[in-house]
C-alpha cells in the first residue's frame, strides 16, 4: 500500500486505517512534539501532493476485503487539508464504504478558509488541535509557517462548529515548561468555550518526538489541567486497548508502512495487523539486521523507526 498504512494501533479510535495523502513530510507547522520528525516543507499551499485517484484506487481495494475497522483516519505525514483532493476522497469513503467511520486529524491552521472547511465537513469525527493561543508559546510549540496565527485558527474552528454537527474532538497537547502554566491554560480555555467541541482531549507524548528531551505530561498535572478547564468536557488519553490476535499472513512491507510514518512497538504492530507476536518480532529483526529500522527506548518500551 502506498497512501495506506496500518490499521495502526490508536489510543483513541481503535483498529485504525490511516491515509497518508502527502510526501513525508510536509506540514503547516513544525510541532515539536510530533511523532513523524522535523517538518522538511512548511507551508500552507494547498495542493494535489500525491493524485486523487491513486488513494481513491487503493482505498476501494483495501475495503472491498470488508476488515473490522474501528476508523478510517486522515493522518500521517503531515497536514491532511493541505490536499485538495481530501473531500472528493471523504464523499468516495461516506459513498462507497458508508459503514466505516471517517476521522480528519487536523492541527486546525487552514480552517479559516471556506473551502477547506467545505471539504471535509462529510467526515464524521473532526480532531484539531489547539495547543496554545499566545503568539510566543505557539512559535515554541508548534512553529507554524508564515502568516498562521492563533486568531486565525480560532476564526476557523468557530466557523466549523457553526457549519458540522457531528463530533468535534479539540485536542491540547500539553508539553510541561512550555504550555502548562495557567495564563496559557486560560487563553485555551477562553477559546475552547467559543469554539464549542462536544469534547476536549488533553495528550501528552506517547511516542519519541521530533524535538529530544520535551517531558512527558504526568498524570498529576494532566488531571490539575482536565479540572481546570471545566465546565468543558474533558478527558485525558489513555493506553490504547489490546486487540484480539488473528494471526493472519502479513509483508514486511505493511510493517514498514507504519513505521515509515509512526515510531511504533512491537506491540502496536501486533495489534494494530493482528499478527502473532513471534511474527511481529521476525520481521521486526530482519528488518533490524538490514538496517533499514532502528530501535530506540521511548516513554512506553523500545520504538522502532525508520533508519
Amino acid at each position: 500500500m502506498k497512501y495506506l498504512f496500518g490499521p495502526v494501533h490508536s489510543r483513541r479510535f481503535g483498529r485504525s486505517l490511516g491515509i497518508d495523502l502527502l510526501p513525508k513530510k510536509i506540514c503547516t507547522m513544525n510541532c515539536i512534539y510530533c511523532e513523524c520528525g522535523e517538518t522538511e516543507v512548511c507551508t500552507d499551499a494547498v495542493f494535489e501532493y500525491v493524485p486523487t485517484n491513486d488513494v481513491i484506487e487503493e482505498l476501494a481495494q483495501y475495503l472491498s476485503t470488508k476488515p473490522m475497522l474501528d476508523a478510517v483516519t486522515f493522518a500521517g505525514s503531515g497536514e491532511p487539508t493541505l490536499h485538495s483532493g481530501i473531500g472528493t476522497i471523504i464523499n468516495f469513503l461516506k459513498t462507497s464504504f458508508p459503514e466505516y467511520r471517517v476521522v480528519v486529524l487536523t492541527n486546525g491552521s487552514l480552517l479559516w478558509r471556506d473551502e477547506v472547511r467545505r471539504a471535509i465537513l462529510q467526515a464524521d469525527v473532526i480532531v484539531p488541535n489547539l495547543d496554545a493561543v499566545s503568539h510566543h508559546v505557539m512559535q515554541k510549540i508548534n512553529r507554524p509557517c508564515n502568516g498562521l496565527i492563533a486568531e486565525k485558527i480560532i476564526e476557523g474552528l468557530v466557523k466549523l462548529r457553526k457549519e458540522f454537527s457531528k463530533t468535534i474532538i479539540l485536542e491540547v497537547f500539553i508539553v510541561p515548561g512550555i504550555n502548562d502554566h495557567l495564563d496559557e491554560l486560560e487563553r485555551i480555555r477562553e477559546a475552547a468555550l467559543l469554539i464549542h467541541p462536544d469534547c476536549v482531549q488533553l495528550n501528552t507524548i506517547d511516542r519519541p518526538p521530533a524535538v529530544e528531551g520535551i517531558e512527558q505530561a504526568n498524570c498529576v498535572l494532566l488531571e490539575r489541567v482536565k479540572n481546570f478547564f471545566s465546565p468543558l468536557c474533558v478527558e485525558i488519553i489513555g493506553s490504547a486497548k489490546d486487540f484480539h490476535t488473528q494471526e493472519k499472513p502479513v509483508e514486511f512491507e505493511h510493517v514498514l508502512a507504519i513505521i515509515k510514518r509512526r515510531p511504533s512497538t512491537k506491540e502496536d504492530i501486533i495489534n494494530g495487523l493482528g499478527i502473532h507476536p513471534k511474527e511481529a518480532e521476525k520481521i521486526l529483526d530482519e528488518l533490524l539486521r538490514k538496517g533499514i529500522i532502528d530501535r530506540k527506548k521511548g516513554v512506553r518500551g523500545e520504538f522502532y523507526s525508520l533508519r
